[in-house]
């Protein structure tokens, strides 16, 4: 597996699974069946509520733990934010039944984001998560939050897929070292992604189906990325995207499908903030 280096000299690797809106009751299969195909970076967050379903998952792998990559993320939390970020890190510590990620992200950016950010970089000196970073963050937040805190986020995820393809975040991101990594890869098959006539134009080239195209792309451009599946085959043909390199054509083309503009909401949208801010997660 083709891995990136973080900020930090840890080693992540550039293609996983995302466990994002799978049922508690299927994440066991799924995962399960993920890890067999050979996926070793897993994406939770203790918002999808199934992260108790991850570890089970992980613990009867019987992989050794050093082979894996998990993500979990941090849900907004109230002053005082310090504790209650402490607080909710064991509760998904002990859902997921490890002792340590390997990547902590700061789901929303609202909330008191600096409490949060403190209680992040406690516990990765403690060495309760070997990185920390965000999610969702726009360049305007991302640069504030780099410039008054001691240490850079590791890892940005935010939405990121050929109509929403990010630009001026991930140069900002590549500015500051910051490692970018798509959610929504294939925009929920939005705008017809699967069927697209340029990308099913340009797989046909390879032999490879839209979606792979698509994968392909966001590696191309150093992005991670972690596609969801809970179908065997797909999540196999979805690790299947190393063995063709698209061309600076093929790349242009894709860039051309950019609208610049959200499939799914917008975090500047006050209804949106309102929203997400009040949601609140049993801890």
């Amino acid at each position: 597996m083709q891995t990136v280096t973080l900020n930090n000299g840890v080693q992540m690797p550039i293609l996983g699974f995302g466990v994002f809106q799978i049922p508690a009751e299927e994440t066991e299969q799924a995962v399960t069946d993920a890890l067999a195909a050979g996926y070793r970076l897993l994406d939770t967050a203790a918002a999808y509520e199934n992260e108790e379903a991850v570890g089970r998952a992980i613990k009867a792998s019987g992989i050794p733990r050093e082979e894996l990559f998990v993500t979990t993320k941090l849900w907004v939390q109230d002053a005082p934010a310090e504790q209650n970020t402490r607080r909710a890190l064991e509760t998904s510590l002990a859902k997921l039944g490890l002792d340590h990620v390997d990547l902590y992200l700061m789901h929303q950016p609202y909330g008191d984001v600096y409490g949060q950010w403190r209680a992040m970089e406690a516990a990765h000196r403690e060495g309760l998560t070997r990185a920390i970073g965000v999610s969702n963050f726009y360049p305007d937040r991302l640069l504030d939050l780099i410039l008054n805190n001691e240490i850079t986020p590791q890892v940005n995820q935010i939405e990121t897929h050929p109509f929403f393809q990010r630009t001026a975040d991930h140069d900002l991101m590549r500015e500051h070292g910051v490692q970018h990594q798509s959610w929504g890869g294939f925009a929920e098959g939005k705008n017809d992604l699967f069927t697209h006539p340029v990308l099913t134009q340009i797989g046909k080239t390879y032999d490879k189906s839209a979606a792979q195209v698509v994968l392909r792309w966001l590696i191309q451009r150093s992005i991670i990325t972690i596609p969801k599946s809970v179908r065997f085959e797909r999540m196999a043909q979805n690790l299947d995207v190393f063995d063709f390199q698209l061309t600076d054509d093929q790349m242009a083309q894709i860039a051309a499908l950019d609208t610049n503009t959200t499939l799914f909401f917008d975090h500047h949208d006050p209804e949106m903030v309102a929203w997400l801010a009040k949601r609140r997660l049993d801890a």
